[in-house]
Formats: C-alpha cells, structure tokens, sequence
C-alpha cells in the first residue's frame, strides 16, 4: 500500500488502502486483503479504516448479501440530501473486528480491544492501539500487550519501531527490547536478517550485548555492510576482545577480516586495533591507503609504536607509482617549507593517480598557488581535474574570467566545464539564464 501525508503521516484516500478496508469488510482476512507482513500496510490500512467513515457506503456490503436485506446503509443521493438512509433499511451490523479496531469512534476501538485475546492475527492493530491518541484504548491496548509472551513481538519487531517514532509510541518499544534481552537467541538472531534498517540495527544491537555472535561474525559482517551505523558496531565489537583487566589479544584473522573490508571506517578500526594487539609496525602499510581516515590511524599507531612515518612518505614519495596515495599521506604530516617542492613536482607524473594524491596532498599542506594549479582544469584525467577545482576555489575569484569562461564551450569535455561553472559560481561571476535563454 501506498503511504503519503496524510492522517498521522498517512493517506486516507489510498485506493489500495480503501479497497483492503472494503474488501475485510465484506467478510475477507486482513492476509487476503493485503501483506499482513508489511508495516506499512497495517498503518495505511488503520488510516484508511478510519477514514471510511466519510464513506459509509463502501464499508457495508451490498444489497442482497445474505442477511441484509434492503440497503442497510445511506446512498450517496442520501448523504447529499441531508437523509440517514432508507426507513426500511435494516441495522447496521457491528463492523469486523479488524475495522472496529481502527474505527474512528475510541469507544468502538476500546471495545474491539477484547477480540485480539482470540485472533492473534490482530496483534500488529493491537501494537497500533498502544500509541493511540485516545487514553482508554491506549492504556487498555498496552495492557493486552504485556500480557502476551516476549516472543509474539518478534514477528511485530518492524511495526513496533515503526510506531516508537511516534509521540506515544515508546511503550511498545520498550517491551520489544526488554524481550529481545531476556528472549531466545535464535528470535535475536533472526531479526538480524531482516530488511529493515532499524530493526536490524536493533537486533545487532542486542546481539552485540549479549555477545550472540562471534568476533568473526562481527568482523565479516562489518565488512559486507553497507548500513555505516552497523559497520561502526560490529567492528568495534569485534576488536574489543580484550577484557577490562587484560585479556587475549584480538584473533588475527579478526583484524585481517577488517583490514581488508572496502569500507574506510571498518579498515581504520582494524588498524587502530594493531596498536592493542602489539602489531605497530603491521600498519605501514596502510599509511598509503586510499582513505585519508585509514592513513591518520595508521601514523597514530606507528607513532604509538616509536615510529615516524614521515621519512616514508618521503621515500614513497620518490617513486610514487607503486603507493599513489603516499603523496596525500606527506601532505597531511609533512613539513611545507621542505616537503611542498616534492608534491609540486608529482603534479607532472604520468599517473593519473598520483597527480590527484598530488593536488591532494598541497591542499592538506596548506600550499596551494593558484597560478601553478590553474593548468590542471585541462587535465585529461576527471578526477584530477575535480581535485584541482577544490583546491582552487577558495581562491577562484583569482582566476581571470576569460579562462574560465573558454572553458565553459560545449566542446570542452564534461569534467572541465563543470569546474568552469564551479569557479565561476564561487567567484560570483556565474551568469543564470534569463527568460528564453538556455
């Protein structure tokens, strides 16, 4: 179902929404009308039943239903003329439990609270009742809920979250976590697997205090990870193995799990934990890493371990095809009045790579001239040229503007003309397009 602004972030007028209301109406199951899996479902379903009261006439079954003779409810002629329905229609029977459970009345919804004890497939509508806005139903909805087993949360895990972003919506969050501490590992476990972000996150979460998973669990997941908050628990985790008044060291193949993860945040924490498991010197070489985050942990523990870095990167430096990123690394620790020279002169090697590390590594050395780094809008290599126009813009009002607008013609490749509107932007002299102009 379809979900917009609308009745506590919800649309009302959702046709999917609508048309599950109707359907359960018309004697269905919530899982026949629509995915009783979904969170999303079950909230756009309680907008949309509690938005049927403006449209009576859908949420009774047609004339001629078994049971229902006559129209039991008034037509849309009727509601315009002011008229309640036919005097001979028959009454309205109680809707079904999972629509009195949304209904707009809270003295419907309170008394429809009592049918959950024997339809466990109401649960998430009864998760729902727990931050409703009405007292009654949220203080009775709450009570049902602690009284059912931790477990019967897990499968509501989604939803719960879900509804803790609301005003009243901690209580059912709350009970989740108290289950997930004292429940079966495996439900824990499960809930790792999930699709959702913050259930997951959740679950790691629980996972990681009750130490449910291995070092290396944590480190390989850490390390496949796209969620950057789970790369930032599972890797500390996973190197604090040691214990408060000293303990093993860190498994070695933990720490070679994570520094060799493709994200700079799981590899600089496998690098910082080098220092505490006594492998200083192992972190060389992750001075030239590709992350300026990696490079900064790989001098403090060297520098932990009594070593300088800086005589390497100067080493690096002079044959700088074989570590790139060395000439970024001597920016950010090297020295400008001797170290400046050997990065201007990395800005004419042949690689691509170097000549960005280059541009890089002046910046962070504080030596940027702009007269010498204006030649690296033509570079034939995008990525230099993006690093040139960094480095140049807080100085880009410098920049002769005849250059910059050359640059700017359609036969220019991509990547230079893009700097050429950056430059010109940061210097105020970008020209917007005026009426009937391209």
């Amino acid at each position: 179902m379809r979900g917009v602004a609308g009745v506590d972030g919800w649309d009302c007028w959702d046709g999917e929404a609508v048309r599950a209301v109707v359907r359960v109406c018309e004697g269905a199951t919530p899982a026949e009308a629509f995915d009783t899996a979904s969170a999303d479902a079950w909230l756009a379903f309680d907008a949309g039943a509690r938005c049927m009261d403006d449209r009576p006439w859908l949420s009774h079954a047609p004339a001629g239903a078994p049971g229902r003779p006559g129209r039991s409810a008034p037509t849309l002629l009727d509601r315009l003329r002011g008229r309640r329905g036919s005097p001979l229609a028959s009454p309205v029977p109680p809707p079904p439990p999972a629509v009195a459970l949304c209904h707009p009345d809270g003295r419907v919804r309170e008394a429809a609270l009592e049918a959950v004890r024997s339809a466990p497939e109401l649960r998430p509508l009864l998760v729902v009742r727990c931050a409703d806005w009405a007292t009654p139903v949220r203080e009775r909805a709450r009570t049902l809920l602690a009284e059912l087993p931790g477990v019967a949360l897990f499968p509501l895990a989604e939803l719960v979250l879900r509804l803790a972003r609301r005003e009243r919506g901690g209580f059912a969050r709350a009970l989740l976590e108290a289950a997930l501490r004292e429940g079966p590992a495996a439900g824990v476990l499960a809930l790792t697997a999930r699709q959702d972000r913050a259930t997951y996150r959740l679950a790691y979460r629980i996972a990681v205090e009750r130490g449910l998973l291995t070092p290396m669990e944590l480190a390989a997941t850490a390390a496949t990870s796209g969620d950057v908050t789970l790369q930032d628990l599972c890797a500390d985790a996973a190197v604090a193995v040691r214990a408060e008044g000293g303990g093993p060291a860190p498994d070695p193949a933990v720490l070679d799990r994570l520094l060799t993860a493709r994200s700079p945040r799981v590899r600089s924490a496998g690098v910082t934990a080098l220092r505490r498991a006594g492998r200083c010197r192992d972190a060389e070489p992750y001075l030239a890493d590709r992350s300026a985050l990696v490079r900064a942990c790989a001098r403090y523990v060297l520098r932990q371990g009594g070593d300088d870095p800086l005589p390497r990167y100067r080493a690096w430096c002079a044959e700088a095809a074989g570590r790139p990123a060395a000439a970024a690394g001597l920016g950010e620790c090297g020295d400008r009045a001797v170290d400046a020279a050997r990065l201007w002169a990395l800005l004419e090697h042949p690689s691509p790579a170097v000549r960005l590390h280059a541009v890089t590594g002046l910046r962070a050395l504080d030596a940027v001239v702009r007269e010498r780094l204006t030649p690296l809008l033509d570079d034939p290599s995008p990525a230099v040229v993006r690093a040139a126009t960094r480095a140049l813009l807080p100085d880009a009002a410098g920049i002769p503007e005849p250059l910059l607008r050359e640059r700017t013609a359609p036969d220019r490749p991509r990547a230079v003309r893009v700097a050429a509107e950056r430059l010109l932007r940061a210097a105020g002299r970008h020209r917007w397009p005026g009426p009937g102009r391209p």
